[in-house]
């Protein structure tokens, strides 16, 4: 994963779909029940008493969602799966939960309701007692009536406790440390990368290139808050018009390229120079760095979701073929994440035990292109052995977007 694929992030819940969390497509892995905004349009509203089976076989509600009216419209509890039809009568966007009157978990929401707009929610409920919440852009929090149902709690859909700004600062301020721990190895890495090459002894710079580049890798969650220096220390072509020969293409890649293509030492002096420059400036500047805590559990995600589009697709390769080693590292990088965050998820995550054997069974496939200091190339993977792997690390790749739901900080007020 590299600054330059990143966008900025966005709310973790617009991975959601009603009723599972996905990323791309909902596989019965179902978490929250959410609705984001890209996807719908409009609605017109239906009848406001609106409260009966619908086509679908499903209760439907129709339920207000305005300053003035928050949750009006529901006020008779019904266990089992059922659906919301949320309009939004006033003047301003808004966002909407469906809490759990006690606790406050979120057993549902829908974000950027448009004035004069409907949209489903579709949930299952046992019982309890439940609220909705509305939002509206710029102004407070509203919180409707309680509407209570009756019978056991059991049977109920998944519900997420929020998690606040405060919960994660100690995660990330772990992580931060953690990330500090691992700035001496990658310069002493890269030094001995730099030393190969002033030497003319290329065959050691190409063995002791993928040790360094393995240590930046593995800090996945850490490059937003690098800046323009992961860009300079990691970055490939993509967006340079000069391809390969752009003088903008600098860093790991850049010396990948040359060191496969045959480039010589003495032009590759002040790619090697330019690298280690930029890896001491990143570890000197690295204390004054500040990550922002609510990126982390979406960081969790993007970390194999880049993978998977990147490293698995060969188009981070220049040379090398060692785009499973970069996966491999980026799981270990995730790792990294997720034990800092454990703390948060345990309480939340019933699912965290599948998650875990998740990432034990993509490392025993990467696992399977590792012989001693070689690692299969992408092209040369059996076709049985690319179907096991696109399997595994999509699989995971959704289980993890579930921890970006959980730990997305959501409006309180």
């Amino acid at each position: 994963m590299r600054r330059h694929q990143l966008s900025p992030v966005p709310p973790a819940r617009h991975l959601l779909a009603a009723g599972a969390v996905t990323v791309a497509a909902a596989i019965g892995i179902g978490a929250l029940a959410v609705v984001g905004d890209s996807s719908h349009r409009p609605r017109a509203h239906p009848p406001a008493s609106a409260s009966a089976k619908a086509s679908d076989g499903l209760r439907h509600t129709s339920v207000e969602v305005s300053e003035g009216g928050c949750g009006r419209g529901w006020t008779r509890g019904t266990r089992g799966k059922q659906v919301f039809d949320l309009r939004n009568t006033s003047s301003r966007p808004a966002e909407v939960y469906l809490t759990g009157a006690t606790d406050g978990a979120v057993y549902g929401e829908v974000e950027g309701l448009g004035p004069g707009t409907s949209r489903p929610l579709s949930v299952t409920l046992g019982g309890g007692s439940y609220a909705f919440v509305c939002l509206p852009e710029d102004a407070d929090a509203v919180t409707g009536p309680t509407v209570t149902v009756s019978g056991p709690a059991r049977g109920g859909g998944p519900a997420a406790l929020p998690v606040s700004q405060q919960d994660l600062i100690p995660p990330t301020l772990a992580y931060q440390k953690w990330v500090a721990g691992r700035m001496d190895e990658l310069v002493r890495r890269t030094d001995a990368l730099r030393s190969a090459v002033h030497c003319g002894d290329l065959t050691a710079a190409r063995a002791a290139w993928l040790p360094a580049h393995l240590v930046y890798e593995r800090m996945g969650a850490a490059y937003g808050a690098f800046g323009d220096a992961d860009g300079a220390i990691n970055g490939t072509t993509a967006g340079l018009p000069g391809g390969v020969h752009d003088p903008d293409f600098t860093g790991f890649h850049r010396l990948e390229y040359g060191l496969w293509h045959g480039e010589s030492a003495h032009d590759l002096l002040p790619v090697a120079d330019r690298l280690v420059k930029d890896v001491r400036g990143l570890r000197d500047d690295w204390a004054q760095a500040r990550m922002d805590p609510a990126d982390l559990g979406l960081r969790a995600h993007e970390i194999m979701e880049n993978t998977v589009q990147f490293e698995l697709t060969g188009r981070t390769d220049y040379g090398s073929g060692t785009n499973l080693a970069t996966a491999r590292a980026n799981l270990d990088g995730t790792r990294a994440v997720l034990r800092r965050l454990e703390p948060l998820l345990k309480p939340r995550a019933p699912w965290l035990p599948e998650l875990k054997s998740g990432l034990d069974r993509t490392q025993r496939t990467l696992e399977r292109s590792h012989h001693g200091d070689h690692w299969t190339p992408l092209d040369r993977l059996s076709r049985a052995g690319r179907a096991r792997l696109n399997a595994d690390t999509g699989a995971l790749v959704e289980r993890l977007a579930r921890v970006a739901a959980l730990m997305d900080v959501r409006r309180t007020r």
